[in-house]
């Protein structure tokens, strides 16, 4: 055994037979190539790190700026019991997980059936290409607006200036966004996410082998059968990939609400913890809204990971 590991580098030999002059250089070496991240680490910590624990800590507290409040103190597990027994809050709850459902579920249908189109070569491919990941570009809270002044406005919106014209009785009085406040919602989310979930299956649909698909052809396949049998399989990771980024994105969704509806019925958990926050001014339960979201988001993004490794698995 001694005449094998006495012609090995220091590196590669055994670490009970690796002189101490080996750990030091290892040291040093490793040192030289983690240090130029050293800057971005820190950076990273003091801007996501210590306003998570420091949110963690007042959640904790009883701690409000009304002026009949109490003195800040101690409160335990008192703020989550009050999230989750609270009837408002228990509805920010269910409206979230009903918005997400809704917006992550019709986006991924249209934006597979759109991918499937986008996949198949055609005249001004590229153009429409481009046209369909606008609405992915534009800036949230810009989106939000627009559609609340511009489209779905009573009276002066798009959709009720398209209606009357059409003739529909009463289309000038027809309020979307107090209404029907979380479907208005729901549009227009559904309206910006979906090219981005539509990104994600293209590419899967694009690193299919079209061998494959010519094979099943000429073995008498049909389209359905090709799809259900050969496309869906193949980009069921790339779905999944886009359900659980696409759910990451709307659960923490604020600004369609606070641009379109303003909470009127259809308060979501990060509008629950603006309002909690600004208006009540109860910081601490504000913070525990606030890490409610940043867990069930972490919990998401787990599944998000394990989607991405088993993908990069299958491509290695």
């Amino acid at each position: 055994m001694a005449s094998v590991t006495a012609d090995l580098p220091a590196a590669a030999k055994p670490a009970a037979s690796r002189p101490p002059e080996a750990y030091k250089k290892w040291g040093r070496e490793s040192w030289k190539r983690r240090a130029p991240l050293l800057p971005a680490l820190v950076f990273l910590i003091v801007v996501t790190q210590l306003p998570f624990v420091a949110t963690l800590v007042m959640s904790f507290m009883s701690w409000s700026a009304q002026p009949d409040a109490p003195e800040k103190s101690f409160a335990g597990l008192d703020n989550f019991k009050t999230v989750f027994t609270t009837a408002a809050y228990r509805g920010a709850v269910l409206t979230t997980i009903e918005m997400t459902v809704v917006v992550v579920g019709v986006s991924a249908l249209l934006a597979l059936g759109i991918a499937m189109l986008l996949n198949h070569a055609f005249i001004g491919r590229g153009v429409v290409r481009t046209m369909m990941i606008a609405p992915f570009l534009i800036v949230p809270i810009a989106a939000a607006v627009f559609w609340g002044n511009g489209i779905l406005m009573t009276g002066f919106g798009l959709v009720d200036g398209v209606l009357g014209q059409l003739g529909v009785p009463g289309a000038q009085d027809i309020a979307f966004l107090t209404d029907h406040p979380k479907l208005a919602i729901e549009i227009e989310l559904i309206w910006q996410w979906t090219p981005f979930m539509m990104l994600i299956l293209l590419a899967g649909l694009q690193s299919q082998d079209p061998e494959v698909l010519e094979a099943a052809s000429i073995d008498g396949c049909n389209g359905w059968q090709t799809f259900v049998h050969m496309t869906l399989p193949h980009v069921r990771r790339y779905l999944e990939l886009s359900v659980v980024l696409g759910t990451i994105f709307i659960v923490q969704n604020f600004d369609s609400v606070l641009g379109m509806t303003g909470g009127l019925n259809s308060t979501n958990i990060p509008y629950a913890v603006y309002e909690t926050f600004y208006s009540a001014k109860d910081y601490g339960v504000a913070s525990a809204l606030g890490v409610v979201v940043v867990v069930g988001s972490l919990i998401i993004a787990t599944f998000a990971l394990r989607v991405v490794s088993s993908l990069l698995e299958e491509e290695n």
